[in-house]
């Protein structure tokens, strides 16, 4: 439960701070940072994933620990898709249509907070239903902004 503690005050943190992050020497760099946030939280949600899907034991300690740490994550890329970002795997319509891309990233950022909520009480049954919501969210958000 401390690493919990810890990552969701780093999350705080970052999101008060954000605009201290948000400086990328160019578009290269905040498309690879991201990306790299991409990459990190999509392993540690596939971590659950596998034990929703009974292809892991389910050992409530790692699985809360996965899902604090996908909440984090979740606060972080979106201050690398400002003006002038352009590229990577993000289609042109992030720019194009940024309200409904900041609509998806915060729905999805709710999803997750949800997951995390459920994964912290060890309950099974709602982590399974909170983490198909979260997973809906997510898909949601790659089939209107990220290139296939």
């Amino acid at each position: 439960m401390k690493l919990s503690k810890i990552v969701l005050s780093a999350a705080a943190l970052l999101t008060i701070n954000g605009s201290a992050f948000a400086q990328f020497q160019n578009a290269e760099k905040a498309v690879e940072y991201r990306q790299s946030v991409f990459t990190v939280m999509s392993n540690h949600f596939g971590r659950i994933g596998a034990v929703v899907k009974g292809e892991a034991p389910f050992n409530k300690d790692e699985l809360a620990k996965n899902a604090a740490i996908v909440a984090m994550l979740s606060n972080l890329p979106w201050q690398a898709f400002g003006p002038g970002t352009e590229g990577g795997k993000a289609k042109p319509e992030v720019w194009s249509d940024n309200a409904k891309f900041k609509s998806a990233s915060e729905k999805m950022q709710l999803a997750v907070a949800d997951l995390n909520k459920a994964a912290q009480s060890g309950d099974l049954d709602n982590i399974k239903k909170t983490f198909g919501a979260a997973g809906q969210a997510c898909k949601a958000c790659h089939d209107d902004f990220k290139k296939k």
